[in-house]
Protein backbone atom coordinates (compact mmCIF):
# COMPACT_ATOMS: atom_id res chain seq x y z
CA UNK A 1 0.00 0.00 0.00
CA UNK A 2 1.35 3.38 -0.89
CA UNK A 3 1.12 6.56 1.19
CA UNK A 4 -1.77 8.08 -0.79
CA UNK A 5 -4.02 5.06 -0.12
CA UNK A 6 -3.24 5.20 3.61
CA UNK A 7 -3.98 8.94 3.73
CA UNK A 8 -7.29 8.44 1.89
CA UNK A 9 -8.38 5.71 4.33
CA UNK A 10 -7.46 7.78 7.39
CA UNK A 11 -9.22 10.82 5.91
CA UNK A 12 -12.41 8.80 5.38
CA UNK A 13 -12.25 7.52 8.96
CA UNK A 14 -11.72 11.04 10.28
CA UNK A 15 -14.71 12.32 8.29
CA UNK A 16 -17.01 9.77 9.93
CA UNK A 17 -16.04 10.70 13.49
CA UNK A 18 -19.00 12.15 15.38
CA UNK A 19 -18.81 15.85 15.96
CA UNK A 20 -18.14 17.28 19.37
CA UNK A 21 -21.25 17.39 21.57
CA UNK A 22 -21.06 21.18 21.75
CA UNK A 23 -20.98 21.38 17.95
CA UNK A 24 -24.01 19.10 17.73
CA UNK A 25 -25.90 21.17 20.30
CA UNK A 26 -24.92 24.34 18.43
CA UNK A 27 -26.33 22.93 15.19
CA UNK A 28 -29.64 22.06 16.86
CA UNK A 29 -29.81 25.42 18.67
CA UNK A 30 -29.11 27.25 15.40
CA UNK A 31 -31.83 25.34 13.59
CA UNK A 32 -34.26 25.96 16.47
CA UNK A 33 -33.39 29.68 16.49
CA UNK A 34 -34.01 30.06 12.76
CA UNK A 35 -37.21 28.00 12.97
CA UNK A 36 -38.54 30.22 15.79
CA UNK A 37 -37.83 33.32 13.72
CA UNK A 38 -39.63 31.79 10.72
CA UNK A 39 -42.61 30.83 12.88
CA UNK A 40 -42.88 34.39 14.20
CA UNK A 41 -42.60 35.92 10.72
CA UNK A 42 -45.36 33.77 9.25
CA UNK A 43 -48.78 35.39 9.03
CA UNK A 44 -51.46 34.26 11.48
CA UNK A 45 -53.40 32.78 8.56
CA UNK A 46 -50.51 30.33 7.93
CA UNK A 47 -49.58 29.03 11.40
CA UNK A 48 -46.68 26.61 11.06
CA UNK A 49 -45.14 25.68 14.43
CA UNK A 50 -41.43 26.21 15.01
CA UNK A 51 -40.68 22.47 15.41
CA UNK A 52 -42.11 21.81 11.94
CA UNK A 53 -39.90 24.55 10.51
CA UNK A 54 -36.99 23.02 12.41
CA UNK A 55 -37.61 19.60 10.88
CA UNK A 56 -37.82 21.11 7.40
CA UNK A 57 -34.63 23.14 7.90
CA UNK A 58 -32.72 20.15 9.29
CA UNK A 59 -33.96 17.94 6.45
CA UNK A 60 -32.81 20.56 3.93
CA UNK A 61 -29.41 20.87 5.60
CA UNK A 62 -28.93 17.10 5.68
CA UNK A 63 -30.14 16.48 2.13
CA UNK A 64 -27.92 19.21 0.69
CA UNK A 65 -25.01 17.87 2.79
CA UNK A 66 -24.44 21.28 4.41
CA UNK A 67 -24.71 19.35 7.67
CA UNK A 68 -23.42 15.79 7.58
CA UNK A 69 -25.30 13.00 9.35
CA UNK A 70 -22.37 12.14 11.59
CA UNK A 71 -22.37 15.76 12.81
CA UNK A 72 -25.81 15.41 14.42
CA UNK A 73 -26.29 11.66 14.80
CA UNK A 74 -25.17 11.29 18.42
CA UNK A 75 -27.37 14.15 19.68
CA UNK A 76 -30.31 12.95 17.59
CA UNK A 77 -30.04 9.47 19.07
CA UNK A 78 -29.96 10.94 22.56
CA UNK A 79 -33.00 13.15 21.93
CA UNK A 80 -34.95 10.22 20.49
CA UNK A 81 -34.08 8.12 23.55
CA UNK A 82 -35.67 10.70 25.89
CA UNK A 83 -38.62 11.61 23.68
CA UNK A 84 -41.12 10.25 26.21
CA UNK A 85 -39.74 12.62 28.83
CA UNK A 86 -40.02 15.53 26.38
CA UNK A 87 -43.76 14.92 26.02
CA UNK A 88 -44.41 15.29 29.77
CA UNK A 89 -45.05 19.08 29.49
CA UNK A 90 -47.62 18.40 26.76
CA UNK A 91 -49.38 15.89 29.01
CA UNK A 92 -49.42 18.38 31.89
CA UNK A 93 -50.77 21.08 29.58
CA UNK A 94 -53.48 18.71 28.42
CA UNK A 95 -54.38 17.95 32.04
CA UNK A 96 -54.79 21.67 32.80
CA UNK A 97 -57.31 22.00 29.96
CA UNK A 98 -59.55 19.04 30.77
CA UNK A 99 -62.59 21.34 30.59
CA UNK A 100 -62.08 21.64 26.82
CA UNK A 101 -61.98 17.86 26.50
CA UNK A 102 -65.14 17.57 28.62
CA UNK A 103 -66.97 20.10 26.44
CA UNK A 104 -65.76 19.07 23.01
CA UNK A 105 -64.26 15.63 23.62
CA UNK A 106 -66.56 13.78 21.23
CA UNK A 107 -65.90 16.25 18.44
CA UNK A 108 -62.14 16.02 19.04
CA UNK A 109 -62.19 12.21 18.93
CA UNK A 110 -64.31 12.28 15.78
CA UNK A 111 -61.95 14.79 14.13
CA UNK A 112 -58.92 12.64 15.06
CA UNK A 113 -60.50 9.47 13.66
CA UNK A 114 -61.64 11.12 10.41
CA UNK A 115 -58.33 12.90 9.85
CA UNK A 116 -56.41 9.67 10.49
CA UNK A 117 -58.50 7.79 7.94
CA UNK A 118 -58.13 10.59 5.37
CA UNK A 119 -54.38 10.71 6.02
CA UNK A 120 -53.98 6.95 5.51
CA UNK A 121 -56.02 7.01 2.30
CA UNK A 122 -54.08 9.97 0.88
CA UNK A 123 -50.73 8.41 1.78
CA UNK A 124 -51.68 5.07 0.22
CA UNK A 125 -52.84 6.64 -3.04
CA UNK A 126 -49.77 8.89 -3.13
CA UNK A 127 -47.49 5.87 -2.65
CA UNK A 128 -49.42 3.97 -5.33
CA UNK A 129 -48.99 6.92 -7.70
CA UNK A 130 -45.22 7.13 -7.07
CA UNK A 131 -44.83 3.37 -7.52
CA UNK A 132 -46.74 3.64 -10.83
CA UNK A 133 -44.46 6.50 -12.00
CA UNK A 134 -41.37 4.59 -10.88
CA UNK A 135 -42.43 1.50 -12.80
CA UNK A 136 -43.10 3.59 -15.93
CA UNK A 137 -39.63 5.12 -15.70
CA UNK A 138 -38.00 1.72 -15.17
CA UNK A 139 -39.88 0.18 -18.10
CA UNK A 140 -38.93 3.10 -20.33
CA UNK A 141 -35.27 2.81 -19.31
CA UNK A 142 -35.25 -0.95 -19.90
CA UNK A 143 -36.84 -0.48 -23.36
CA UNK A 144 -34.31 2.24 -24.21
CA UNK A 145 -31.45 0.01 -23.07
CA UNK A 146 -32.76 -2.93 -25.11
CA UNK A 147 -33.14 -0.75 -28.22
CA UNK A 148 -29.67 0.67 -27.72
CA UNK A 149 -28.11 -2.79 -27.46
CA UNK A 150 -29.93 -3.89 -30.65
CA UNK A 151 -28.51 -0.90 -32.53
CA UNK A 152 -24.96 -1.69 -31.45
Amino acid sequence: MNDSNIKQKTTKKEEKQPANVLVQIAIFVGVLFVSNILAMLMPKSFPVPAPVWGLLILYFLLSTKIVKLHQVEKMSTFLISIIGFLFVPSGVQLYTHLNIIQEDGLMLILAIIISTIVLLVVISYTAKFFIFISNKIRNKNSVDTAEQSEVE
